[in-house]
């Protein structure tokens, strides 16, 4: 186990208590000033972070590092739009909203790092297994090319079936609580089906994120931090863009083609081996021209 293993931990933690006193305390709503600026500073931690690897362990991880988190904060786009339809689906109240995703987000760091060390366990066991992802990522970018969406059914969740049937739910919000005591037992709210939601849904979009990264290198320690800083700017990235995510029209084509790559790098692993520099520009380049492709021609809106 190297340094970064025990430095790692403490700083997740010290992040996540400063963006819960600095945002959950603050009653004013979280506006897209203050997200836009929350973002940046998420951006500029996993740049800092890149540089500490970098100056630790070696330009080839901090190029891995660089690498997966673009990827997995490119494909943090879908996750942005699951969370906005699954706040709408439960009618969260403005207020209720940070602390749902504050703590989705915290489950889903967990629930990521136990597929992160199943996965790479699996396929230093059973190699043949890498084909089978790069398979299924060249499938998911085809279907997202043609327009394909994963559908969000709330009630479809069977965890959140389970929940229902478990814990008596009542109908009404009460501000950030998850759980209130009523007559001696305690009583769910909906805000606790929201939580739940939130993590098994983002775990779904993990089998496609994760297999890309696991693409770039199986050492874990990169597969995990690159993930978490990805994911621990969600919250942010949220509120920073759910009402704008679509000004960028051509992004899920550029998502799409990120995938396939990374599938197709996968598949020919046995037979090319492309550096990661390259890997990295091929990357940021996709995604700089579907964004700029979106802001300087948007598509025709249709007239009904």
């Amino acid at each position: 186990m190297h340094m970064g293993w025990i430095l790692f931990g403490p700083l997740v933690l010290a992040l996540l208590a400063t963006d819960l006193i600095l945002f959950h305390r603050d009653p004013r709503p979280v506006d897209l000033r203050r997200s836009l600026q929350a973002t940046a500073g998420w951006v500029a931690l996993a740049l800092s972070f890149g540089g500490l690897v970098a100056f630790t362990l070696g330009v080839t991880p901090a190029m891995e590092f660089f690498t997966g988190y673009v990827i997995e904060l490119s494909l943090s786009v879908d996750n942005v739009f699951v969370f906005a339809v699954l706040l709408r689906y439960f009618a969260v109240p403005e207020k209720s909203q940070f602390p749902a995703l504050f703590w989705g987000i915290i489950g889903a760091l967990f629930l990521r790092a136990l597929f992160i060390f199943t996965g790479i366990t699996l396929i230093n066991r059973f190699h043949w297994l890498i084909y089978i992802f790069g398979a299924l990522l060249v499938y998911t970018g085809i279907k997202l090319l043609k327009g394909g969406e994963a559908k969000v059914e709330p009630d479809h969740n069977p965890l959140v079936r389970i929940a229902r049937k478990l814990i008596p739910i009542t109908p009404n919000f009460h501000g950030d609580r998850f759980f209130f005591r009523e007559k001696g037992r305690w009583i769910g709210t909906p805000l606790l089906l929201v939580l739940i939601a939130l993590g098994t849904t983002d775990l779904v979009f993990a089998i496609d994120s994760i297999p890309a990264i696991l693409a770039i290198t199986r050492d874990p320690f990169i597969v995990l931090t690159s993930n978490a800083f990805a994911v621990l700017g969600l919250r942010a990235l949220y509120f920073a863009i759910a009402g704008l995510i679509k000004l960028f029209a051509y992004l899920n084509i550029g998502l799409a083609v990120i995938l396939s790559f990374i599938g197709l790098k996968m598949l020919l692993s046995g037979y090319i081996h492309l550096p990661i520099p390259w890997t990295l520009g091929f990357v940021l380049s996709v995604l700089a021209v579907s964004i700029i492709a979106s802001i300087l021609r948007p598509p025709a809106k249709s007239h009904s």
